[in-house]
């Protein structure tokens, strides 16, 4: 079913566009061959994943500070493949893990193809939670950055998705009007729900297939958004 009469389509930049599953390895796997802390970066990376997922909400949520963020994921994923180590080189690597995630440029399937197809026919522009700097290279070395007309973050609104002020931030910067926009991302709180709870019309990124309720409009590929803008 196409959507009729959009001018804007916003975009979450990290799992939607930018594959931070694939990048995130890469950076670790680059970490872990430095310092030999004696686990495979496999074996980090499959515990790391759900962990730094549970972490996320709770930054979203207001519950933790960036720093906790940043040293509690690995914390705990070190603590679940028992293996100690000091708050030292704890410190060490989520520093160089932030220095590296964005020299890794992987996207997802489509991405490109789909951003052509879009910047014709609507103005494109990023909603983010990930931090100023670390969004900034990501786009930079990924080359993303020219398809989008304005990038909104977390720490330029002041809040988070799905807060409604960071919508509102990224349409008034933008200079657009909620009727004539939509929203896309792959977490169905923060983006979608946030996005609609705002009045913001919004498309599930569902690559996972998610079970969601029949009213949320999704797609499972982003070269799928074809048959919806």
């Amino acid at each position: 079913m196409k959507i009729i009469g959009k001018k804007a389509v916003f975009f979450d930049l990290d799992h939607t566009l930018w594959d931070f599953e694939k990048n995130s390895a890469l950076a670790f796997q680059t970490i872990i061959e430095k310092y030999d802390v004696g686990v495979s970066h496999a074996e980090f990376n499959a515990h790391y994943s759900p962990i730094n997922a549970r972490y996320w909400k709770l930054y979203r949520d207001g519950e933790i500070t960036q720093h906790e963020l940043r040293y509690g994921r690995l914390k705990d994923t070190f603590d679940l493949l028992k293996f100690e180590i000091g708050d030292e080189l704890l410190d060490i690597i989520s520093e160089e893990y932030i220095q590296l995630l964005p020299v890794n440029s992987h996207l997802h399937a489509g991405t490109i193809e789909i951003l052509e197809y879009l910047k014709p026919k609507y103005s494109l522009h990023i909603i983010t939670n990930g931090p100023d700097k670390v969004q900034e290279l990501k786009l930079a070395n990924s080359n993303l950055g020219h398809y989008f007309d304005t990038i909104t973050n977390s720490e330029l609104a002041g809040c988070k998705k799905p807060h409604a002020g960071i919508f509102e931030y990224a349409l008034n910067l933008a200079k657009v009007e909620k009727a004539d926009s939509v929203m896309i991302g792959d977490c169905i709180e923060a983006d979608v729900q946030g996005a609609l709870d705002y009045g913001l019309d919004a498309i599930f990124y569902n690559e996972h297939k998610q079970e969601v309720p029949a009213s949320i409009k999704q797609v499972n590929h982003l070269l799928d958004l074809k048959t919806i803008l």
